[in-house]
């Protein structure tokens, strides 16, 4: 008994663990992802102008080092801030940014991440500090005045003393990457990105971690193989197409599907419940990553700004010329090896038919897991019982992609019942606050319920947002409900 609380405590304690750093990831990449049509139409334009572009011209490629340099960061600290403090943490944000950007001859995009945040914090609690502290009348005096004093000082300190120090974090990093390429090392990173994509790290890892040190190898090479790290679909497109050859059940059917989603559409997370029904697939999406490294450094592969989505197309169009065939020969290549190793691991697999169709709906990382997630609806199910439901959310780590495509779904079946809710989807952060009822992905339940425990949401969980079936039980819950009342 004492050794089955031992690991009960154990698991809690790796799920919050884990739970910490993806909402820590998710910060992250939450202050690229709102910008990221921006960092598009800046790789676009350094694809097309500059000297090695296809359409080389002097005038217009002198747009690259500009936005590169000042609007790009300025865009992610004013993010980053407003994340922390709204529209005033945004601003000191941005001021705080400029700072750095003066102080420094690196691109700021990682001090961004770091000063926006901080000094909107900085803010937030002097505002906090002073709130009622003064007659009625003074309050926009204050205001202003405390943001100017605290800006000037943390702007100060970030061209003087912080842009210097992270200007040497930044060199130490970028010399990091450039040795690891160097001794061509960096096609091993795949051991550890790969099980990081499938517990919904892979925004961190694309948009926090590979972006910044991205742009800065684009502002001294024209391009960079890191923005493939985690964007280039190949490998789990190449997983998926074995699924639809060699795997059973209800697996075989929907992984087409899936692999074109993940492909064409550039959704990867269409991807992770397949991994998380068979962990030892993960394997061939470790050696298709590891292929497709290897090819784009041996060809000299790489695009100018991170494909968001994921896409095939989304990967041709940023990719500058010279680097084509090594983006192509790497895609390809990742997609075959994924797709041989996979094969032969679902050769080998003795499960039942009939087990396969069930794993699909129903499995997670552990039948724990499950078995909490399905008496958690069980709950949920039997409150909603007493409520009206008028608001849906179908809520996902970035909020646009599997999310989207699973209240689709969802609006569909509703719609077949001829059952008038709205339904939506959103960022797991920002699920409005008229909310009835959350369905998100099983691994993101535990996230989403302790960023809203005060909000009164009722929260339903599945492991795959695509699957149709998945939403069947609250279709008919909720019609037999109306049909009742």
């Amino acid at each position: 008994m004492k050794m089955l609380t031992i690991k009960n405590e154990r698991k809690t304690k790796d799920k919050t663990v884990l739970v910490k750093v993806q909402r820590f990831g998710n910060f992250l990449s939450g202050m690229v992802m709102p910008n990221l049509g921006v960092f598009v139409a800046w790789g676009l334009i350094t694809a097309l102008f500059i000297p090695t572009g296809w359409i080389p011209n002097q005038h217009l490629g002198a747009l690259v080092s500009p936005i590169l340099t000042y609007l790009l960061p300025l865009l992610v600290g004013f993010t980053g801030g407003f994340i922390v403090h709204g529209q005033r943490g945004g601003a000191i944000g941005a001021l705080a940014t400029m700072g750095l950007i003066i102080g420094s001859d690196v691109t700021m995009l990682s001090g961004a991440m770091i000063i926006g945040p901080f000094a909107a914090w900085i803010m937030k609690k002097t505002d906090q500090f002073l709130d009622g502290k003064f007659r009625a009348g003074f309050e926009m005096l204050i205001s202003n005045f405390s943001m100017g004093i605290i800006g000037l000082v943390i702007t100060l300190a970030g061209y003087i003393i912080i842009g210097p120090i992270i200007e040497g974090m930044i060199h130490l990093l970028s010399s990091g990457v450039n040795w690891t390429i160097a001794h061509d090392l960096l096609p091993f990173i795949s051991v550890f990105v790969a099980p990081a994509q499938v517990l919904f790290l892979n925004n961190a890892i694309n948009h926090g971690i590979m972006a910044p040190l991205g742009l800065q190898q684009v502002a001294e090479h024209g391009k960079s193989i890191l923005f493939l790290v985690d964007a280039n679909c190949g490998p789990s497109v190449g997983t998926l197409l074995a699924i639809s050859f060699f795997g059973k059940g209800m697996a075989k059917k929907t992984a087409p599907t899936a692999a074109l989603i993940a492909g064409v559409g550039g959704i990867g997370e269409v991807y992770f419940p397949f991994v998380l029904m068979k962990p030892v697939l993960v394997f061939a999406t470790m050696g298709g990553i590891t292929t497709s490294l290897a090819c784009f450094m041996l060809l000299g592969g790489g695009t100018v700004a991170t494909p968001s989505p994921g896409s095939f197309f989304a990967m041709l169009i940023l990719t500058p010329k010279g680097a084509m065939l090594g983006n192509l020969v790497g895609f390809f290549a990742g997609m075959a090896v994924a797709f041989a190793i996979a094969s032969v691991l679902l050769k080998f697999d003795r499960t039942p038919e009939e087990a396969v169709s069930d794993e699909l709906n129903t499995t997670d990382v552990s039948d724990a897991t499950r078995r909490a997630a399905l008496s958690s609806n069980s709950e949920t199910l039997q409150r909603l019982a007493a409520k009206h439901i008028d608001k849906i959310i179908v809520a996902c780590d970035a909020g646009m992609g599997s999310s989207a495509m699973g209240a689709s779904v969802l609006k569909s079946k509703l719609k077949k019942a001829m059952i008038d809710i709205k339904v939506t989807n959103s960022k797991i952060e920002e699920i409005p606050s008229d909310t009835d009822l959350v369905i998100t992905h099983v691994q993101l339940l535990d996230r989403a319920k302790k960023l809203h425990a005060d909000k009164g949401f009722e929260f339903m969980s599945i492991t795959n947002f695509i699957e149709g079936s998945q939403y069947d039980g609250i279709v008919e819950y909720i019609k037999a409900n109306q049909n009742n009342a």
